[in-house]
């Protein structure tokens, strides 16, 4: 069963969460593999602390022109729908970081003036930490897209047992690159303005992909009640299930800031995440 953990935006604890829930389910005897899809900064790797085993770069085919062979139709240009071709002056020229490797281009050259040649974006890192598979992406520093990254990640799906896919924070293309193929979301928010607002933008996501999905509420506080009945409030107007919800712990902030597991630091916080666990299956796979 795939399990999307994701957020509207950063700093809600998406990762705290989908780490310690698969470390729980690894302590349950589940299989486990846990995959870090935010290739742009990849931490879960931090907490669990994997050995990583083997590393293998991905890249993406880009075009690459003949000039003999070109005549300059322009037709390359305008079938690309991002610019990474262009044709001025009878004269093609290629934007490698713009591509995305659709092969369009190549396709429509009544020449065959064009070529793919690959153009490295990252590395795919697996390993093993605490019974849990681990597997992350890195993006090279500069490169604009995540998505090819992020599906190479993703690649080891489906499979037995449980997989965690902590995604990106926020709403836009690799998060929902990270979401193609899960079988249900859990959404982490928090009780601040900021994160009700940025909830309701994920919530309109995984209901345009059609994806089953419930909500953890992280930091919960007496001094944010208007703020969590708010979060709340929408929750229960939308039919939205919320599977379970943490207190705003400063122990929970000292594991982070030493990378270390909620579960292991403050054992309490075991029975919680074993509760989570069962709320899942129970809501989607009952």
């Amino acid at each position: 069963m795939r399990i999307g953990i994701a957020s509207g935006k950063g700093g809600t604890g998406k990762t705290t969460i989908a780490t310690n829930l698969a470390l729980t389910l690894a302590r349950e005897g589940q299989k486990v593999r846990y995959l870090d899809c935010d290739v742009e900064e990849p931490n879960g790797h931090l907490f669990l602390k994997p050995e990583i085993i083997r590393s293998r770069k991905v890249s993406v085919p880009v075009p690459q022109v003949d000039r003999e062979k070109c005549n300059g139709c322009g037709e390359c240009g305008r079938i690309c729908q991002f610019s990474a071709i262009i044709c001025l002056n009878r004269k093609v020229l290629t934007f490698p970081e713009l591509c995305h490797g659709c092969g369009g281009c190549l396709l429509v050259c009544p020449k065959e003036a064009l070529s793919e040649v690959p153009r490295e974006v990252g590395v795919v890192e697996e390993g093993r930490g605490g019974g849990i598979e681990f597997v992350q992406g890195r993006l090279r520093i500069g490169e604009a897209m995540a998505p090819p990254l992020i599906r190479e990640v993703k690649r080891p799906l489906p499979g037995e047992g449980w997989a965690i896919i902590d995604a990106p924070p926020g709403t836009s293309c690799p998060v929902v690159e990270s979401l193609k193929g899960v079988d249900s979301v859990l959404l982490v928010t928090e009780p601040t303005p900021f994160g009700f607002y940025d909830l309701t933008l994920a919530v309109e996501v995984v209901e345009e992909l059609r994806i089953p999905f419930a909500v953890f509420l992280n930091r919960c506080d007496v001094a944010k009640e208007e703020e969590e009945m708010e979060v709340k409030r929408f929750c229960r107007a939308k039919g939205i299930r919320i599977l379970g919800e943490i207190p705003e712990d400063r122990r929970i902030a000292q594991c982070y800031s030493r990378g270390e597991m909620v579960v292991e630091a403050v054992p309490e916080y075991g029975e919680k995440f074993r509760s989570l666990f069962q709320a899942i299956r129970g809501a989607f796979w009952a």
